[in-house]
């Protein structure tokens, strides 16, 4: 028998337990037939005023990633996709690749996780080599995150962390910021621009902000969920969330 819903796909997602950004971003993208099922990684939200507080928040999701696993496996999806970033940029693509081996022996299924993703969707756009990145991290997060595309070959021209004071309270950064960041970021050196962090609401704000800066700008709520479907043959067009899908 067949999901009546998800007959295409049933897509877990886990994320952590104060976002509020990324399931109302996967759930628009979805396309007829899939459904996103979230299981709630459990963590405090908790004040980030500085690297120290920032390093504990991203250990804290660590330790409860695998319950929340464990959880939505048992509604049996098809896939996994991981609706958290920083711990999947920890430590560089040596470390992230690790991770995502220990996930997907856990979840028994594919896995869609936020740095290959964002990896995979730049390749869709040639041959990409200076790029810029948005965070709402502290310091020690914007310096994992150039790290990881570092070792990947990219040269991170430059990162801009918001910064945000609490988990929850990263999604509450305005559009404006969010504009306001990308602009920043922005020179002619710049052949790509990437956001981290799935609780910025970013993923309409990275489409208009792609027709008029004329080059990529990927979102990584978008990125994630593109590789999803994409890795499990989905092909579907999904307009509205910049050229990553709408067009790859």
């Amino acid at each position: 028998m067949t999901d009546t819903l998800g007959y295409r796909m049933k897509f877990g997602v886990i994320a952590p337990s104060t976002n509020t950004s990324v399931q109302p971003e996967f759930d628009d993208m979805r396309p007829v037939g899939v459904t996103n099922h979230f299981s709630r990684i459990l963590i405090p939200d908790m004040p980030v005023q500085n690297d120290e507080d920032f390093n504990n928040l991203v250990m804290g999701i660590r330790a409860a990633t695998m319950d929340a696993i464990d959880a939505v496996k048992t509604c049996s999806p098809g896939a996994l996709v991981m609706g958290m970033s920083a711990e999947t940029f920890w430590d560089g693509k040596e470390r992230a690749d690790k991770l995502q081996a220990e996930i997907i022996e856990r979840a028994g299924m594919p896995v869609a996780m936020g740095s290959d993703a964002c990896m995979n969707a730049l390749k869709c756009f040639g041959d990409i080599k200076k790029i810029a990145v948005i965070t709402p991290y502290m310091p020690v997060g914007d310096r994992q995150v150039e790290r990881y595309f570092t070792d990947c070959g990219y040269e991170v021209v430059q990162v801009k962390g918001l910064k945000s004071p609490s988990p929850m309270l990263i999604a509450h950064e305005t559009e404006k910021t969010l504009r306001d960041a990308i602009i920043e970021v922005n020179d002619p050196s710049v052949e790509a621009i990437i956001q981290a962090g799935t609780n910025l609401a970013c993923a309409r704000v990275a489409e208009k902000a792609e027709f008029w800066l004329d080059k990529p700008v990927l979102a990584i709520n978008t990125a994630t969920y593109w590789h999803a479907l994409r890795m499990n043959n989905i092909e579907d067009k999904v307009q509205g969330f910049g050229t990553l899908l709408s067009h790859h």
